[in-house]
């Protein structure tokens, strides 16, 4: 079998040529997104897990119309994607308060905000992925003013399905980060949802059982998946057997 070659790697995937012009392949490592959260050598199938949980979410979009570089998985850790341009951006959707925005505004934990709150940071991990302004964005040139309506307009689709699809297993979706690439259709460019979409870029409530009284009468409040990837692939149906562990979700900033 001919060496492939290898595109780039990250903290959870590798990305290699794909069979096609114009493809790539997508490899789920086992390796934690966010540094420090897992145990060294990684987490025995989360990989597997996210590759599953991913396919579930962009087939999803794809099947409603929201445009993603997702084309089918290949096998439990690969899928087939569409090549695109990296916006170099992380764009975040908040519908409740938690992480980053609590102690920057003072807005107690588990807060529900107005409306969800579209938040862009720039992808540099030296700089620790800074919060950063429109004014931002456009003045150095990472992207223009139609590039981020349609960014918004992307990530507000993106978070009413997955928040109807959480809201379905007793899940409260806390918040979310995408990356955004470019692709060119002939002279046209447009954006699509590029990346992954699995628990290392989501923060996520359980809010099963929270009507019933504990023993000494308090109701419990919603808090985080104590197993994110194998209760969320369980709930929605799509955990492979054979694979389990523990851990706790990403935090976004």
């Amino acid at each position: 079998m001919a060496r492939r070659k290898k595109v780039y790697e990250g903290t959870a995937k590798i990305l290699y040529e794909g069979p096609e012009p114009g493809t790539l392949i997508q490899y789920f490592k086992d390796d934690s997104a966010t540094p420090g959260t897992a145990p060294q050598g990684g987490l025995e199938g989360k990989g597997v897990l996210n590759n599953r949980l991913s396919e579930f979410f962009m087939s999803g979009l794809n099947a409603i119309g929201v445009p993603t570089h997702f084309i089918r998985r290949i096998n439990m850790r690969e899928q087939l994607v569409r090549m695109c341009e990296i916006v170099p951006l992380e764009v975040v959707v908040r519908n409740f308060a938690a992480g980053g925005i609590t102690t920057r505004l003072g807005i107690p934990e588990g807060t529900p905000l107005p409306r969800p709150i579209v938040e862009y940071y720039y992808k540099d991990d030296k700089l620790g992925n800074p919060l950063v302004s429109e004014e931002h964005i456009i003045a150095f040139g990472w992207a223009n003013q139609q590039d981020l309506d349609d960014m918004v307009a992307l990530a507000l689709r993106v978070n009413d399905f997955m928040s109807g699809v959480m809201l379905g297993v007793g899940i409260r979706l806390m918040d979310f980060r995408l990356e955004v690439g470019r692709i060119w259709e002939g002279d046209f460019m447009r954006l699509i949802v590029a990346d992954e979409i699995s628990p290392d870029s989501c923060r996520l409530w359980d809010t099963r059982g929270l009507e019933a009284p504990d023993r000494e009468g308090f109701v419990r409040e919603p808090g985080p998946l104590a197993d994110v990837y194998t209760e969320l692939a369980r709930r929605l149906g799509v955990l492979p057997s054979n694979v389990t562990h523990t851990t706790k979700p990403t935090l976004i900033n």
